[in-house]
Protein backbone atom coordinates (compact mmCIF):
# COMPACT_ATOMS: atom_id res chain seq x y z
CA UNK A 1 0.00 0.00 0.00
CA UNK A 2 1.18 3.59 -0.62
CA UNK A 3 2.63 5.47 2.35
CA UNK A 4 0.56 7.96 4.34
CA UNK A 5 1.89 11.07 2.57
CA UNK A 6 1.01 9.73 -0.89
CA UNK A 7 -2.41 8.60 0.31
CA UNK A 8 -3.11 11.98 1.84
CA UNK A 9 -2.04 13.71 -1.40
CA UNK A 10 -4.42 11.43 -3.27
CA UNK A 11 -7.27 12.31 -0.90
CA UNK A 12 -6.62 16.01 -1.40
CA UNK A 13 -6.90 15.51 -5.16
CA UNK A 14 -10.13 13.57 -4.71
CA UNK A 15 -11.62 16.35 -2.56
CA UNK A 16 -11.29 18.75 -5.47
CA UNK A 17 -13.51 16.44 -7.53
CA UNK A 18 -16.44 16.97 -5.22
CA UNK A 19 -16.61 20.65 -6.19
CA UNK A 20 -16.99 19.70 -9.85
CA UNK A 21 -20.05 17.53 -9.31
CA UNK A 22 -22.79 20.15 -9.03
CA UNK A 23 -25.73 19.24 -11.19
CA UNK A 24 -25.00 15.52 -11.34
CA UNK A 25 -27.90 14.76 -9.04
CA UNK A 26 -30.08 16.45 -11.65
CA UNK A 27 -29.25 13.84 -14.25
CA UNK A 28 -25.67 14.57 -15.35
CA UNK A 29 -24.25 12.12 -17.89
CA UNK A 30 -22.22 9.19 -16.61
CA UNK A 31 -19.32 10.20 -18.84
CA UNK A 32 -18.98 13.52 -16.97
CA UNK A 33 -18.55 11.88 -13.57
CA UNK A 34 -14.94 12.13 -12.36
CA UNK A 35 -12.97 9.29 -10.81
CA UNK A 36 -13.96 8.16 -7.34
CA UNK A 37 -10.70 6.46 -6.44
CA UNK A 38 -7.38 5.00 -7.53
CA UNK A 39 -5.75 1.58 -7.68
CA UNK A 40 -3.23 1.04 -4.90
CA UNK A 41 -2.40 -2.67 -5.23
CA UNK A 42 -2.78 -5.34 -7.96
CA UNK A 43 -2.94 -9.14 -7.66
CA UNK A 44 -3.78 -11.85 -10.18
CA UNK A 45 -7.47 -12.21 -9.36
CA UNK A 46 -8.22 -8.89 -7.69
CA UNK A 47 -7.01 -5.55 -6.48
CA UNK A 48 -7.09 -3.06 -3.64
CA UNK A 49 -8.34 0.44 -4.31
CA UNK A 50 -8.68 3.62 -2.27
CA UNK A 51 -11.86 5.68 -2.64
CA UNK A 52 -12.98 9.01 -1.22
CA UNK A 53 -15.84 8.62 1.26
CA UNK A 54 -17.29 12.09 0.52
CA UNK A 55 -17.40 11.33 -3.18
CA UNK A 56 -19.18 8.00 -2.57
CA UNK A 57 -21.71 9.67 -0.28
CA UNK A 58 -22.41 12.35 -2.89
CA UNK A 59 -23.10 9.75 -5.61
CA UNK A 60 -25.74 8.05 -3.46
CA UNK A 61 -28.21 10.70 -4.62
CA UNK A 62 -27.56 10.11 -8.31
CA UNK A 63 -30.66 9.17 -10.39
CA UNK A 64 -28.78 6.33 -12.07
CA UNK A 65 -29.25 3.41 -9.63
CA UNK A 66 -25.98 1.74 -10.62
CA UNK A 67 -23.95 4.94 -10.15
CA UNK A 68 -25.72 5.55 -6.83
CA UNK A 69 -24.44 2.14 -5.64
CA UNK A 70 -20.84 2.92 -6.63
CA UNK A 71 -18.27 1.67 -4.18
CA UNK A 72 -20.70 -0.27 -2.00
CA UNK A 73 -20.20 -3.97 -1.29
CA UNK A 74 -21.56 -6.01 -4.21
CA UNK A 75 -21.42 -3.10 -6.68
CA UNK A 76 -19.22 -2.90 -9.77
CA UNK A 77 -16.40 -0.50 -10.62
CA UNK A 78 -14.43 0.01 -13.83
CA UNK A 79 -10.76 0.74 -14.42
CA UNK A 80 -9.27 2.03 -17.64
CA UNK A 81 -6.54 -0.10 -19.24
CA UNK A 82 -5.47 1.36 -22.58
CA UNK A 83 -8.62 1.55 -24.72
CA UNK A 84 -10.46 -1.02 -22.61
CA UNK A 85 -12.47 -1.02 -19.41
CA UNK A 86 -11.72 -3.61 -16.73
CA UNK A 87 -14.79 -4.44 -14.59
CA UNK A 88 -14.39 -5.44 -10.93
CA UNK A 89 -16.75 -6.32 -8.10
CA UNK A 90 -16.39 -4.77 -4.63
CA UNK A 91 -15.88 -7.48 -2.01
CA UNK A 92 -14.93 -5.67 1.22
CA UNK A 93 -14.69 -2.10 2.51
CA UNK A 94 -12.77 -0.63 5.42
CA UNK A 95 -11.76 2.85 6.54
CA UNK A 96 -8.09 3.86 6.77
CA UNK A 97 -6.57 6.20 9.36
CA UNK A 98 -6.26 8.87 6.67
CA UNK A 99 -9.98 8.98 5.92
CA UNK A 100 -9.88 6.93 2.73
CA UNK A 101 -12.14 3.96 2.06
CA UNK A 102 -10.03 0.91 1.17
CA UNK A 103 -11.78 -1.75 -0.88
CA UNK A 104 -10.81 -5.26 -2.00
CA UNK A 105 -12.20 -5.93 -5.47
CA UNK A 106 -12.37 -9.03 -7.67
CA UNK A 107 -11.91 -8.80 -11.45
CA UNK A 108 -14.90 -9.99 -13.51
CA UNK A 109 -14.00 -9.23 -17.13
CA UNK A 110 -13.28 -6.51 -19.65
CA UNK A 111 -14.82 -4.66 -22.57
CA UNK A 112 -14.12 -1.94 -25.10
CA UNK A 113 -14.53 1.79 -24.52
CA UNK A 114 -16.98 3.69 -26.73
CA UNK A 115 -16.54 7.28 -27.91
CA UNK A 116 -18.82 8.43 -25.07
CA UNK A 117 -16.72 6.58 -22.51
CA UNK A 118 -19.20 3.76 -21.82
CA UNK A 119 -18.63 0.02 -22.10
CA UNK A 120 -19.31 -2.30 -25.04
CA UNK A 121 -18.41 -5.86 -26.04
CA UNK A 122 -18.00 -7.20 -22.50
CA UNK A 123 -16.29 -10.59 -22.13
CA UNK A 124 -15.32 -12.67 -19.12
CA UNK A 125 -11.66 -12.89 -18.12
CA UNK A 126 -8.76 -10.46 -17.93
CA UNK A 127 -5.99 -10.03 -20.53
CA UNK A 128 -4.45 -6.74 -19.32
CA UNK A 129 -4.20 -5.43 -15.78
CA UNK A 130 -4.26 -1.83 -14.53
CA UNK A 131 -1.27 -0.34 -12.75
CA UNK A 132 -1.24 1.25 -9.28
CA UNK A 133 -2.39 4.85 -9.53
CA UNK A 134 -4.96 4.09 -12.26
CA UNK A 135 -8.34 5.77 -11.83
CA UNK A 136 -11.46 4.03 -10.56
CA UNK A 137 -14.78 4.99 -12.18
CA UNK A 138 -18.38 4.12 -11.26
CA UNK A 139 -20.32 1.75 -13.52
CA UNK A 140 -23.49 3.21 -15.04
CA UNK A 141 -26.73 1.44 -15.93
CA UNK A 142 -25.72 1.73 -19.58
CA UNK A 143 -22.52 -0.14 -18.73
CA UNK A 144 -24.54 -2.74 -16.83
CA UNK A 145 -26.69 -3.34 -19.90
CA UNK A 146 -23.53 -4.00 -21.91
CA UNK A 147 -22.25 -6.41 -19.25
CA UNK A 148 -25.46 -8.39 -19.07
CA UNK A 149 -26.49 -8.18 -22.72
CA UNK A 150 -27.47 -11.72 -23.76
CA UNK A 151 -25.75 -13.14 -26.82
CA UNK A 152 -27.34 -15.43 -29.41
CA UNK A 153 -26.79 -18.60 -27.36
CA UNK A 154 -29.99 -20.32 -26.12
CA UNK A 155 -30.90 -18.64 -22.84
CA UNK A 156 -33.76 -18.00 -20.43
CA UNK A 157 -34.51 -14.88 -18.41
CA UNK A 158 -35.26 -15.48 -14.73
CA UNK A 159 -35.43 -12.01 -13.17
CA UNK A 160 -33.88 -8.56 -12.83
CA UNK A 161 -30.27 -7.82 -11.94
CA UNK A 162 -29.71 -6.03 -8.64
CA UNK A 163 -29.74 -3.01 -8.18
CA UNK A 164 -31.49 -2.22 -11.50
CA UNK A 165 -35.19 -2.51 -12.31
CA UNK A 166 -35.02 -3.41 -16.00
CA UNK A 167 -31.77 -5.26 -16.76
CA UNK A 168 -32.60 -8.94 -17.18
CA UNK A 169 -30.76 -11.76 -15.47
CA UNK A 170 -30.01 -14.50 -18.00
CA UNK A 171 -29.11 -18.18 -17.69
CA UNK A 172 -27.37 -19.79 -20.67
CA UNK A 173 -29.01 -23.19 -21.00
CA UNK A 174 -26.30 -25.28 -22.66
CA UNK A 175 -23.40 -24.34 -20.32
CA UNK A 176 -25.66 -24.59 -17.27
CA UNK A 177 -27.04 -28.04 -18.07
CA UNK A 178 -23.93 -29.62 -19.57
CA UNK A 179 -21.89 -28.80 -16.43
CA UNK A 180 -24.70 -29.52 -13.90
CA UNK A 181 -26.23 -26.96 -11.53
CA UNK A 182 -27.28 -26.59 -7.90
CA UNK A 183 -30.02 -24.48 -6.32
CA UNK A 184 -29.39 -23.80 -2.64
CA UNK A 185 -31.40 -21.95 -0.02
CA UNK A 186 -32.80 -22.18 3.49
CA UNK A 187 -36.40 -23.23 3.87
CA UNK A 188 -38.86 -20.41 3.27
CA UNK A 189 -36.64 -18.39 0.91
CA UNK A 190 -38.68 -19.22 -2.22
CA UNK A 191 -36.46 -22.07 -3.40
CA UNK A 192 -39.26 -24.29 -4.72
CA UNK A 193 -40.85 -21.43 -6.65
CA UNK A 194 -37.44 -20.55 -8.11
CA UNK A 195 -36.98 -24.16 -9.26
CA UNK A 196 -40.43 -24.15 -10.86
CA UNK A 197 -39.70 -20.83 -12.59
CA UNK A 198 -36.40 -22.03 -14.07
CA UNK A 199 -37.85 -25.35 -15.27
CA UNK A 200 -40.91 -23.63 -16.77
CA UNK A 201 -38.65 -21.23 -18.69
CA UNK A 202 -36.45 -24.08 -19.93
CA UNK A 203 -39.53 -26.10 -20.94
CA UNK A 204 -40.91 -23.13 -22.88
CA UNK A 205 -37.58 -22.75 -24.69
CA UNK A 206 -37.32 -26.51 -25.37
CA UNK A 207 -40.82 -28.06 -25.54
CA UNK A 208 -39.32 -31.35 -26.77
CA UNK A 209 -36.98 -31.64 -23.80
CA UNK A 210 -36.48 -34.60 -21.47
CA UNK A 211 -36.55 -33.74 -17.76
CA UNK A 212 -37.03 -36.15 -14.85
CA UNK A 213 -37.66 -34.59 -11.44
CA UNK A 214 -37.59 -36.47 -8.13
CA UNK A 215 -40.16 -34.79 -5.87
CA UNK A 216 -39.97 -36.06 -2.24
CA UNK A 217 -42.82 -33.90 -0.89
CA UNK A 218 -45.39 -33.98 -3.68
CA UNK A 219 -45.27 -30.20 -4.13
CA UNK A 220 -44.34 -29.90 -7.82
CA UNK A 221 -47.32 -31.78 -9.26
CA UNK A 222 -49.41 -28.63 -8.95
CA UNK A 223 -46.76 -26.57 -10.75
CA UNK A 224 -46.40 -28.79 -13.84
CA UNK A 225 -49.84 -30.31 -14.33
CA UNK A 226 -50.17 -28.47 -17.65
CA UNK A 227 -46.71 -29.20 -19.10
CA UNK A 228 -45.60 -32.36 -17.34
CA UNK A 229 -46.46 -36.00 -16.76
CA UNK A 230 -47.12 -36.85 -13.11
CA UNK A 231 -46.11 -40.16 -11.50
CA UNK A 232 -46.68 -41.41 -7.96
CA UNK A 233 -47.12 -44.70 -6.10
CA UNK A 234 -50.44 -45.28 -7.87
CA UNK A 235 -49.25 -45.06 -11.49
CA UNK A 236 -45.44 -45.33 -11.45
CA UNK A 237 -45.46 -49.13 -11.99
CA UNK A 238 -41.71 -49.60 -11.51
CA UNK A 239 -40.88 -53.26 -12.33
CA UNK A 240 -38.86 -54.97 -9.60
CA UNK A 241 -36.69 -56.75 -12.18
CA UNK A 242 -35.19 -53.39 -13.24
CA UNK A 243 -33.27 -53.33 -9.94
CA UNK A 244 -29.62 -54.30 -10.21
CA UNK A 245 -27.98 -56.61 -7.68
CA UNK A 246 -26.94 -53.87 -5.24
CA UNK A 247 -30.48 -52.47 -5.22
CA UNK A 248 -31.90 -55.99 -4.70
CA UNK A 249 -29.63 -56.28 -1.66
CA UNK A 250 -30.91 -53.01 -0.18
CA UNK A 251 -34.51 -54.20 -0.53
CA UNK A 252 -34.23 -57.90 0.39
CA UNK A 253 -31.36 -58.17 2.88
CA UNK A 254 -31.94 -57.35 6.55
CA UNK A 255 -28.59 -58.32 8.13
CA UNK A 256 -25.23 -56.58 8.61
CA UNK A 257 -21.56 -57.51 8.63
CA UNK A 258 -20.47 -61.06 7.80
CA UNK A 259 -24.04 -62.34 7.78
CA UNK A 260 -25.01 -59.78 5.14
CA UNK A 261 -22.16 -60.88 2.90
CA UNK A 262 -23.27 -64.49 3.19
CA UNK A 263 -26.90 -63.53 2.41
CA UNK A 264 -25.71 -61.46 -0.57
CA UNK A 265 -23.79 -64.42 -2.03
CA UNK A 266 -26.89 -66.59 -1.78
CA UNK A 267 -29.12 -63.89 -3.31
CA UNK A 268 -26.67 -63.37 -6.20
CA UNK A 269 -26.70 -67.08 -7.07
CA UNK A 270 -30.49 -67.42 -6.91
CA UNK A 271 -31.19 -64.11 -8.67
CA UNK A 272 -28.92 -65.00 -11.59
CA UNK A 273 -30.67 -68.36 -11.96
CA UNK A 274 -34.07 -66.61 -11.98
CA UNK A 275 -32.96 -64.11 -14.64
CA UNK A 276 -31.56 -66.87 -16.86
CA UNK A 277 -34.89 -68.68 -16.57
CA UNK A 278 -36.74 -65.61 -17.94
CA UNK A 279 -37.98 -65.70 -21.52
CA UNK A 280 -36.06 -62.54 -22.53
CA UNK A 281 -32.78 -64.23 -21.56
CA UNK A 282 -33.14 -66.81 -24.31
CA UNK A 283 -32.20 -64.33 -27.03
CA UNK A 284 -29.20 -62.92 -25.15
CA UNK A 285 -25.74 -64.38 -25.24
CA UNK A 286 -24.70 -63.27 -21.77
CA UNK A 287 -26.81 -62.64 -18.70
CA UNK A 288 -25.45 -61.19 -15.46
CA UNK A 289 -27.00 -60.64 -12.06
CA UNK A 290 -27.41 -56.94 -13.00
CA UNK A 291 -29.07 -57.50 -16.40
CA UNK A 292 -32.54 -55.84 -16.51
CA UNK A 293 -34.28 -59.03 -17.63
CA UNK A 294 -37.82 -59.85 -16.45
CA UNK A 295 -38.09 -62.78 -14.05
CA UNK A 296 -40.90 -64.20 -11.93
CA UNK A 297 -40.87 -63.70 -8.17
CA UNK A 298 -42.31 -67.22 -7.96
CA UNK A 299 -39.22 -68.49 -9.82
CA UNK A 300 -36.89 -66.73 -7.37
CA UNK A 301 -38.91 -68.15 -4.48
CA UNK A 302 -38.80 -71.67 -5.94
CA UNK A 303 -35.03 -71.47 -6.51
CA UNK A 304 -34.52 -70.38 -2.88
CA UNK A 305 -36.61 -73.34 -1.65
CA UNK A 306 -34.77 -75.73 -3.99
CA UNK A 307 -31.37 -74.53 -2.77
CA UNK A 308 -32.52 -74.95 0.85
CA UNK A 309 -33.47 -78.55 0.09
CA UNK A 310 -29.90 -79.35 -0.95
CA UNK A 311 -28.48 -78.44 2.48
CA UNK A 312 -27.57 -81.11 5.02
CA UNK A 313 -27.99 -79.13 8.24
CA UNK A 314 -31.15 -77.25 9.20
CA UNK A 315 -29.10 -74.37 10.64
CA UNK A 316 -27.65 -73.58 7.21
CA UNK A 317 -31.09 -72.74 5.85
CA UNK A 318 -31.42 -69.56 7.96
CA UNK A 319 -30.02 -67.13 5.29
CA UNK A 320 -32.35 -68.62 2.65
CA UNK A 321 -35.29 -68.33 5.02
CA UNK A 322 -34.51 -64.65 5.77
CA UNK A 323 -34.53 -63.73 2.06
CA UNK A 324 -37.68 -65.80 1.41
CA UNK A 325 -39.53 -64.22 4.35
CA UNK A 326 -38.62 -60.71 3.19
CA UNK A 327 -39.76 -61.56 -0.33
CA UNK A 328 -43.10 -62.85 0.96
CA UNK A 329 -43.49 -59.74 3.10
CA UNK A 330 -42.95 -57.37 0.15
CA UNK A 331 -45.40 -59.30 -2.06
CA UNK A 332 -48.10 -59.18 0.62
CA UNK A 333 -47.64 -55.50 1.58
CA UNK A 334 -49.98 -53.29 -0.54
CA UNK A 335 -47.62 -50.31 -0.11
CA UNK A 336 -45.12 -52.06 -2.40
CA UNK A 337 -47.62 -52.91 -5.12
CA UNK A 338 -46.12 -50.21 -7.40
CA UNK A 339 -42.93 -52.33 -7.57
CA UNK A 340 -43.75 -55.93 -6.57
CA UNK A 341 -47.11 -56.42 -8.26
CA UNK A 342 -47.62 -59.66 -10.22
CA UNK A 343 -48.66 -57.51 -13.20
CA UNK A 344 -45.10 -56.17 -13.66
CA UNK A 345 -43.57 -59.33 -15.11
CA UNK A 346 -44.04 -58.58 -18.82
CA UNK A 347 -41.16 -56.93 -20.67
CA UNK A 348 -42.32 -53.31 -20.32
CA UNK A 349 -38.86 -51.74 -20.23
CA UNK A 350 -39.28 -49.89 -23.54
CA UNK A 351 -42.66 -48.39 -22.70
CA UNK A 352 -41.49 -47.48 -19.18
CA UNK A 353 -38.44 -45.61 -20.53
CA UNK A 354 -40.51 -43.85 -23.19
CA UNK A 355 -43.08 -42.74 -20.64
CA UNK A 356 -40.60 -41.67 -17.94
CA UNK A 357 -38.02 -39.92 -20.16
CA UNK A 358 -40.67 -38.23 -22.37
CA UNK A 359 -39.64 -39.94 -25.63
CA UNK A 360 -41.45 -38.33 -27.41
CA UNK A 361 -42.53 -35.55 -25.06
CA UNK A 362 -45.80 -34.53 -26.82
CA UNK A 363 -45.31 -31.00 -25.49
CA UNK A 364 -44.89 -32.25 -21.89
CA UNK A 365 -41.11 -32.40 -21.41
CA UNK A 366 -41.12 -32.91 -17.62
CA UNK A 367 -41.77 -36.09 -15.61
CA UNK A 368 -42.55 -35.37 -11.97
CA UNK A 369 -41.93 -38.50 -9.88
CA UNK A 370 -43.68 -37.95 -6.53
CA UNK A 371 -42.01 -40.33 -4.06
CA UNK A 372 -43.85 -38.94 -1.00
CA UNK A 373 -46.31 -41.86 -1.03
CA UNK A 374 -43.60 -44.52 -1.40
CA UNK A 375 -42.52 -46.35 1.79
CA UNK A 376 -39.45 -44.65 3.25
CA UNK A 377 -37.60 -47.99 3.41
CA UNK A 378 -37.39 -48.17 -0.39
CA UNK A 379 -37.43 -44.48 -1.36
CA UNK A 380 -33.67 -44.36 -1.86
CA UNK A 381 -33.84 -47.56 -3.95
CA UNK A 382 -36.55 -46.09 -6.19
CA UNK A 383 -34.48 -42.93 -6.71
CA UNK A 384 -31.42 -45.10 -7.37
CA UNK A 385 -33.24 -47.09 -10.07
CA UNK A 386 -34.55 -43.95 -11.78
CA UNK A 387 -31.16 -42.20 -11.70
CA UNK A 388 -29.32 -45.31 -12.89
CA UNK A 389 -31.75 -45.83 -15.75
CA UNK A 390 -31.17 -42.24 -16.88
CA UNK A 391 -27.40 -42.83 -16.88
CA UNK A 392 -27.47 -46.34 -18.38
CA UNK A 393 -29.86 -45.26 -21.13
CA UNK A 394 -27.49 -42.42 -22.04
CA UNK A 395 -24.54 -44.83 -22.17
CA UNK A 396 -26.22 -47.51 -24.29
CA UNK A 397 -27.86 -45.03 -26.69
CA UNK A 398 -24.61 -43.31 -27.71
CA UNK A 399 -24.75 -44.78 -31.21
CA UNK A 400 -28.28 -43.42 -31.69
CA UNK A 401 -29.51 -39.86 -32.16
CA UNK A 402 -28.62 -38.33 -28.80
CA UNK A 403 -31.41 -37.26 -26.46
CA UNK A 404 -29.84 -35.44 -23.48
CA UNK A 405 -31.72 -35.90 -20.20
CA UNK A 406 -31.88 -33.60 -17.17
CA UNK A 407 -32.30 -35.29 -13.77
CA UNK A 408 -33.44 -32.87 -11.05
CA UNK A 409 -33.11 -34.11 -7.48
CA UNK A 410 -34.97 -32.19 -4.76
CA UNK A 411 -33.72 -32.60 -1.15
CA UNK A 412 -30.46 -33.91 -2.63
CA UNK A 413 -28.78 -34.20 0.79
CA UNK A 414 -31.11 -37.15 1.52
CA UNK A 415 -29.64 -39.17 -1.37
CA UNK A 416 -26.00 -37.99 -1.44
CA UNK A 417 -25.29 -37.49 2.27
CA UNK A 418 -21.94 -36.49 3.68
CA UNK A 419 -21.99 -39.58 5.91
CA UNK A 420 -20.71 -42.38 3.68
CA UNK A 421 -21.79 -45.02 6.19
CA UNK A 422 -25.49 -44.17 5.89
CA UNK A 423 -27.92 -46.53 4.20
CA UNK A 424 -28.80 -46.05 0.56
CA UNK A 425 -25.30 -46.37 -0.89
CA UNK A 426 -26.66 -47.40 -4.32
CA UNK A 427 -28.32 -44.02 -4.94
CA UNK A 428 -25.28 -42.18 -3.58
CA UNK A 429 -22.95 -44.02 -5.98
CA UNK A 430 -25.04 -43.40 -9.10
CA UNK A 431 -25.61 -39.69 -8.36
CA UNK A 432 -21.91 -39.21 -7.67
CA UNK A 433 -21.12 -40.95 -10.96
CA UNK A 434 -23.57 -38.75 -12.87
CA UNK A 435 -21.98 -35.68 -11.26
CA UNK A 436 -18.51 -36.79 -12.36
CA UNK A 437 -19.19 -38.42 -15.75
CA UNK A 438 -22.70 -37.43 -16.85
CA UNK A 439 -21.53 -34.57 -19.06
CA UNK A 440 -19.79 -37.01 -21.41
CA UNK A 441 -23.02 -38.89 -22.09
CA UNK A 442 -25.53 -36.05 -22.23
CA UNK A 443 -26.88 -36.44 -18.68
CA UNK A 444 -27.34 -33.26 -16.64
CA UNK A 445 -27.82 -33.20 -12.88
CA UNK A 446 -29.73 -30.52 -10.99
CA UNK A 447 -29.29 -30.65 -7.20
CA UNK A 448 -31.69 -28.77 -4.92
CA UNK A 449 -31.06 -28.64 -1.19
CA UNK A 450 -31.48 -26.49 1.89
CA UNK A 451 -28.46 -28.07 3.60
CA UNK A 452 -25.45 -27.97 1.24
CA UNK A 453 -23.14 -28.76 4.18
CA UNK A 454 -24.82 -32.20 4.44
CA UNK A 455 -24.07 -33.04 0.79
CA UNK A 456 -21.23 -35.42 0.03
CA UNK A 457 -17.96 -33.61 -0.49
CA UNK A 458 -17.11 -33.20 -4.14
CA UNK A 459 -20.68 -33.38 -5.49
CA UNK A 460 -21.38 -29.67 -5.08
CA UNK A 461 -17.99 -28.82 -6.58
CA UNK A 462 -19.00 -30.75 -9.72
CA UNK A 463 -21.85 -28.29 -10.31
CA UNK A 464 -20.70 -25.70 -12.84
CA UNK A 465 -23.52 -23.26 -12.02
CA UNK A 466 -24.57 -22.46 -8.46
CA UNK A 467 -27.76 -20.54 -7.68
CA UNK A 468 -27.55 -19.59 -3.99
CA UNK A 469 -30.49 -18.08 -2.15
CA UNK A 470 -30.37 -16.98 1.48
CA UNK A 471 -28.55 -19.44 3.74
CA UNK A 472 -28.80 -18.85 7.49
CA UNK A 473 -26.40 -21.53 8.69
CA UNK A 474 -22.69 -20.65 8.79
CA UNK A 475 -21.64 -24.17 7.82
CA UNK A 476 -23.85 -24.00 4.73
CA UNK A 477 -22.44 -20.60 3.80
CA UNK A 478 -18.86 -21.90 4.17
CA UNK A 479 -19.69 -24.91 1.99
CA UNK A 480 -21.07 -22.71 -0.79
CA UNK A 481 -18.13 -20.32 -0.50
CA UNK A 482 -15.72 -23.23 -1.00
CA UNK A 483 -17.59 -24.40 -4.12
CA UNK A 484 -17.85 -21.00 -5.85
CA UNK A 485 -15.10 -19.44 -7.98
CA UNK A 486 -12.93 -16.69 -6.52
CA UNK A 487 -14.49 -13.96 -8.64
CA UNK A 488 -17.80 -14.47 -6.83
CA UNK A 489 -16.46 -13.89 -3.31
CA UNK A 490 -17.86 -10.37 -3.12
CA UNK A 491 -21.31 -11.67 -3.95
CA UNK A 492 -21.07 -14.52 -1.44
CA UNK A 493 -20.85 -12.13 1.48
CA UNK A 494 -24.38 -10.97 0.60
CA UNK A 495 -25.92 -14.45 0.90
CA UNK A 496 -27.08 -14.05 4.54
CA UNK A 497 -28.63 -10.68 3.64
CA UNK A 498 -30.58 -11.77 0.57
CA UNK A 499 -34.31 -11.17 0.57
CA UNK A 500 -36.81 -13.92 -0.26
CA UNK A 501 -36.80 -14.78 -3.98
CA UNK A 502 -33.36 -13.24 -4.46
CA UNK A 503 -30.28 -15.23 -5.38
CA UNK A 504 -26.61 -15.08 -6.31
CA UNK A 505 -25.82 -16.90 -9.56
CA UNK A 506 -22.29 -17.74 -10.60
CA UNK A 507 -20.51 -20.22 -12.81
CA UNK A 508 -20.89 -21.47 -16.36
CA UNK A 509 -24.54 -20.49 -16.80
CA UNK A 510 -23.98 -16.73 -16.48
CA UNK A 511 -21.62 -14.23 -18.11
CA UNK A 512 -20.43 -12.99 -14.69
CA UNK A 513 -21.64 -13.58 -11.11
CA UNK A 514 -24.92 -11.72 -10.62
CA UNK A 515 -27.45 -10.97 -7.93
CA UNK A 516 -30.96 -11.50 -9.29
CA UNK A 517 -34.49 -10.97 -8.04
CA UNK A 518 -36.68 -13.72 -9.52
CA UNK A 519 -39.69 -12.87 -11.65
CA UNK A 520 -43.17 -13.44 -10.26
CA UNK A 521 -44.54 -16.81 -11.30
CA UNK A 522 -48.17 -17.26 -12.27
CA UNK A 523 -50.20 -18.85 -9.42
CA UNK A 524 -51.13 -21.90 -11.51
CA UNK A 525 -47.42 -22.62 -12.15
CA UNK A 526 -46.32 -22.43 -8.52
CA UNK A 527 -45.56 -25.52 -6.42
CA UNK A 528 -47.78 -26.38 -3.46
CA UNK A 529 -45.15 -25.28 -0.96
CA UNK A 530 -46.67 -22.19 0.67
CA UNK A 531 -46.70 -22.06 4.46
CA UNK A 532 -50.05 -22.32 6.27
CA UNK A 533 -51.24 -19.22 8.08
CA UNK A 534 -51.54 -20.16 11.74
CA UNK A 535 -53.26 -16.89 12.62
CA UNK A 536 -55.94 -17.28 9.92
CA UNK A 537 -56.51 -21.04 10.14
CA UNK A 538 -56.76 -20.99 13.93
CA UNK A 539 -59.83 -18.78 13.63
CA UNK A 540 -61.73 -21.44 11.66
CA UNK A 541 -63.78 -24.33 13.04
CA UNK A 542 -66.39 -26.84 11.92
CA UNK A 543 -66.62 -30.42 10.56
CA UNK A 544 -63.73 -31.63 12.74
CA UNK A 545 -65.24 -35.13 12.99
CA UNK A 546 -65.50 -35.39 9.18
CA UNK A 547 -61.94 -34.17 8.75
CA UNK A 548 -60.65 -36.77 11.21
CA UNK A 549 -62.63 -39.63 9.62
CA UNK A 550 -61.49 -38.79 6.07
CA UNK A 551 -57.90 -38.35 7.24
CA UNK A 552 -57.87 -41.73 9.01
CA UNK A 553 -59.32 -43.39 5.90
CA UNK A 554 -56.54 -41.98 3.69
CA UNK A 555 -53.99 -42.76 6.41
CA UNK A 556 -54.96 -46.40 6.63
CA UNK A 557 -55.31 -46.74 2.86
CA UNK A 558 -51.98 -45.02 2.22
CA UNK A 559 -53.58 -42.27 0.17
CA UNK A 560 -55.76 -44.51 -1.97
Amino acid sequence: MTDNNNLQQFLDQMSSYCDESAGLSNGGAASSIPAIGRVIEIAGSGSRVAMHADRMMHLMGHPDASIAMSGQVGSQLKMKVGTSWLIANVRTLCASDDGAVIANVDFLGEGNQTASGSLTGFRRGVTRYPIPGGEIMPVSTEDMRAIFAADDSPHVEIGTVYPTDDIRGTLYVDPMLSRHFAILGSTGTGKSTAVALILHRISKLSPEGHIVMIDPHGEYSAAFKSCGELFNADNLQLPYWLLNFEEHCEVLLTTDGAERQRDADILAKCLLAARIKGKAAESLGKVTVDSPIPYLLSDLNAILVNEMGKLDRAGDTLPFQRIKNKLDELKADPRYAFMFSGMLVSDSMGSFIAKLFRLPSHGKPISIVDVSGIPSEVTSVVVSVLARMVFDYAIWSRTEAQRPILLVCEEAHRYVPKDDTAKGQAVRKILERIAKEGRKYGVSLGLITQRPSDLAEGVLSQCGTIIAMRLNNERDQACVRAAMPEGARGFLDAIPALRNRECIVCGEGVAIPIRVRFDDLEPEKRPASSDPSFAALWRESGDEAGIINRTIKRWRGHGR
